[in-house]
């Protein structure tokens, strides 16, 4: 399979789950331009070029330039996921009646 082909089916995984689904408009933009990131990275671009297409194709909703290099890095390093890495003091549940329920019994 050639590598747009992999790029492509990738970045269609990507966009036709539910990652954009559950998201904030304001996060959904964010996600847009990760999967962006990646689909440049894939194709060989810079950093500095990487950037300067998503500010031209953003403007003042572009991530900033610390974030684009970010994540640009981790696509770089092979990375295959957009989503944010789990953080540290993050509930990993919802608190709903039912979970309370659970925890009380």
């Amino acid at each position: 399979m050639a590598l747009c082909e992999r790029v492509a089916t990738s970045l269609n995984r990507t966009v036709s789950g539910d990652t954009f689904s559950t998201l904030s408009p304001l996060d959904n933009v964010q996600m847009e331009q990760r999967v962006n990131l990646k689909f440049l990275v894939k194709l060989g671009k810079t950093f500095t070029e990487a950037h300067a297409m998503s500010k031209q194709v953003y403007g003042n909703d572009c991530l900033s330039r610390k974030q684009v290099f970010e994540w640009f890095k981790r696509f770089k390093q092979e990375r295959e996921t957009t989503e944010d890495d789990p953080r540290p003091g993050q509930p990993s549940t919802s608190k709903t009646d039912e979970n309370i329920e659970k925890l009380l019994n």
